[in-house]
């Protein structure tokens, strides 16, 4: 997340925000690579999940590196914004790109529904006779195949 706020913080030219946002980015990427390395070295029954491994992984490693090289690049020609000690907040409730959800709401019971007629669906008054036997397999008896023998004069020609 780190990564990615940091690529839109350089796009709004706070590239001073971004620096410090890409190196937070860094030092949790060295933290997730070392436990992703420890899990796939575990024994233990189960696969062999190597998550350090994985396409995103390994390309979210290399965007880190690129976009702060990137970022330190241009802040040292173009912006000279000073790189903050605090890593800049995210913003954890998107406000774009997502629909508000429509709260949901029972729908009225209709009249017909009473107490009444609840109570007349008491499964512990059904007939005990209804118990469902399973029918005994029948035999499948082999179907004959009938013989289909190649023709030659099929019509297609090969030009």
């Amino acid at each position: 997340a780190y990564c990615y706020h940091g690529q839109t913080l350089l796009a709004s030219d706070k590239c001073g925000e971004a620096i410090r946002s890409l190196q937070e980015s860094e030092k949790f990427f060295a933290k997730a690579e070392a436990l992703c390395k420890e899990y796939g070295e575990t024994k233990g029954p189960g696969t062999t999940a190597k998550p350090s491994g994985h396409l995103f992984f390994r390309k979210l490693g290399s965007l880190i590196k690129n976009t702060l090289e990137k970022c330190q690049r241009e802040n040292g020609f173009i912006y000279f914004q000073k790189v903050p000690a605090e890593a800049p907040q995210l913003e954890l409730k998107a406000n774009y790109g997502l629909v508000e959800p429509v709260p949901f709401e029972f729908p009225a019971l209709n009249a017909h529904w009473t107490a009444e007629t609840v109570a007349a669906f008491d499964l512990t008054k059904r007939p005990k006779e209804d118990t469902a036997k399973p029918k005994p397999d029948e035999e499948v008896k082999p179907l004959k195949e009938p013989d289909i023998k190649p023709q030659k004069d099929s019509g297609c020609q090969i030009s």
